[in-house]
């Protein structure tokens, strides 16, 4: 229950945020060298036929008129038609986010995993001489950005070993359910076993170049967080009632140092939702990261402006549902 009071206050809080980020982003492409009202039209259509349209966009008034009459049609959920694709918006949108949501989520958990686990090593090899080669393992991990690690996956698992899928989400012929949009839970829903086990084959290379990129960063701060938990009392007296070393890292000690890495997971995802872009245009993984390099191709400006308000949207939910949890999980903030 608290943690969705603390979400609802967040995600009120969040509206003006949204609202500053909209206009921004609204100001911003109609800045563009870019008319929508040409690039709707034939090539062969003449000026006056473009004035008309520019007309009956509403480019032809002010930007500040333009704004609200945009932001009147998006509070009834009308965001406009793409200029390149002739289709709503709101549909192209809705039919990509599942993709990219799902491959976020589970780059996240790769990213989890990975930094939890690395952390509670680097820690245990803290004082000894292999420490410093873990450590400088973890600064080449994170001197490695996402998509040279996609691309160096293409290259060994695609190209050298022929071992993992690299391009799409399901392989060829296999018939994709459409149910929610997301392609795992819509294939456990229908109970088709292939569509599943293809959809995670596809899925495992791009999450791991993601996850990989956003590991390094949990690993050490829950190194540091763990060294200043060691500092505390409380340590020392359980050490004295004889507690063993790995219950008190297990069990006293984690639970306390994992709140910060809790708080950089949180934001650590707002990037790497946004880092996804690059890497589903090198899997040609068909989430939003590649409808938004389209809609930049072809200056599509009402695309563009949704798929950055819906990152804004995603972002601003994760930082509240983090904070939420986090005031859950600590004590100390619920006493206040």
């Amino acid at each position: 229950m608290l943690l969705l009071t603390t979400l609802g206050r967040r995600l009120l809080t969040a509206a003006p945020i949204l609202l500053i980020v909209s206009a921004l982003l609204f100001t911003a492409l109609r800045v563009l060298p870019v008319d929508p009202a040409a690039m709707s039209m034939p090539p062969n259509a003449t000026r006056a036929e473009i004035e008309a349209a520019r007309t009956q966009m509403g480019l032809d008034r002010p930007l500040p008129e333009q704004y609200a009459i945009w932001l009147g049609r998006a509070l009834h959920g009308d965001f406009g038609r793409s200029i390149h694709l002739r289709r709503p918006v709101t549909r192209l949108v809705g039919e990509t986010l599942p993709a990219t949501i799902e491959l976020t989520v589970s780059a996240m958990l790769v990213a989890a995993v990975l930094g939890l686990l690395g952390g509670l090593l680097l820690f245990v090899l803290r004082g000894r001489a292999v420490e410093t080669v873990a450590e400088t393992g973890t600064t080449l991990m994170m001197s490695i950005p996402e998509f040279l690690w996609a691309l160096l996956f293409i290259f060994l698992f695609g190209v050298v070993l022929h071992a993992m899928p690299f391009t799409g989400r399901l392989d060829p012929g296999i018939e994709r359910p459409a149910v929610t949009g997301f392609l795992l839970l819509d294939a456990l829903i229908v109970r088709r076993g292939d569509v599943l086990a293809s959809a995670l084959v596809h899925l495992v290379l791009p999450a791991v170049a993601l996850g990989l990129a956003f590991a390094p960063p949990i690993m050490r701060v829950l190194r540091s967080s763990l060294l200043d938990v060691y500092h505390e009392d409380y340590i020392r007296q359980a050490r004295l009632r004889g507690v063993s070393e790995v219950r008190i890292l297990l069990r006293h000690a984690l639970k306390n140092a994992v709140l910060p890495t809790l708080t950089l997971m949180g934001v650590q995802f707002g990037f790497l939702f946004g880092g996804s872009l690059l890497v589903e245009v090198i899997y040609s993984y068909p989430g939003m990261g590649n409808l938004m390099v389209d809609a930049v191709r072809n200056a599509d400006l009402p695309v563009i402006q949704l798929v950055g308000l819906t990152y804004c949207v995603v972002v601003l939910f994760i930082n509240s549902m983090v904070d939420g949890l986090y005031l859950v999980l600590n004590p100390r903030l619920r006493a206040r």
